[in-house]
């Protein structure tokens, strides 16, 4: 059941939504993903060979244009004090400028390419499969993904009760793996309500459980 998105007045300029990407072929994944469905190991062996594949360049995303939404949700969002842990943190592009923000207490990717190619020191580095999270049911205050899957039930189980989920889509509606945040919201069990904002090129949405 949809919930409630307030949408809060940009701070930083913000550019005119560009769905470019509406036909790239992870956007039928995300899509079928968000709706429930299973995340099979074929699923799981595709998307983990894409991503190994273009680990050693994938530095080449890492510019100051497509951080600035998660720049932007990051020192707006009143985000609880607590376990973070970040999902689909690839190379550590993302998880960079968290950490400057916020302790994380996991970084989690499926690519063990993507993960080789991150940084030390910055949080603890796990690999592991979003869809079947290494983590105890209500164990973690803030989940932050930035250009990934969202797995609705996952995120429910691992979420604890005051929990909050931010939602990045760095180059907007062109994000290859996009979900609006009315999408992420209307996705999860329950009901859920979200603040959400443009920034630049991106999107961000923080969503949590109805009160």
């Amino acid at each position: 059941m949809t919930g409630i998105v307030r949408y809060l007045d940009p701070v930083r300029p913000a550019s005119i939504p560009n769905p470019k990407h509406s036909d790239h072929p992870m956007r039928r994944v995300t899509d079928e993903m968000a709706s429930g469905a299973s995340f099979t190991t074929e699923h799981a062996g595709i998307v983990q060979a894409l991503f190994d594949e273009i680990a050693p360049g994938w530095h080449t995303h890492d510019t100051p244009d497509r951080l600035v939404a998660l720049v932007d949700v990051m020192e707006r969002a009143n985000l609880p004090a607590g376990v973070t842990v970040e999902l689909g943190a690839g190379t550590g592009i993302g998880t960079k400028v968290i950490s400057r923000f916020r302790y994380l207490d996991a970084a989690i990717d499926l690519s063990a390419g993507m993960l080789a190619e991150g940084p030390r020191g910055l949080a603890p580095w796990i690999r592991g499969d979003a869809s079947q999270l290494p983590l105890a049911d209500r164990s973690v205050d803030v989940l932050i993904l930035m250009n990934m899957l969202l797995f609705p039930a996952e995120i429910e189980r691992v979420l604890a009760a005051s929990g909050a989920l931010v939602w990045v889509n760095t180059v907007g509606e062109a994000t290859p793996i996009h979900l609006s945040a009315e999408a992420v919201i209307d996705a999860l069990p329950g009901h859920w309500e979200a603040d959400a904002s443009r920034a630049g090129d991106g999107i961000w949405c923080v969503a949590r459980r109805s009160t």
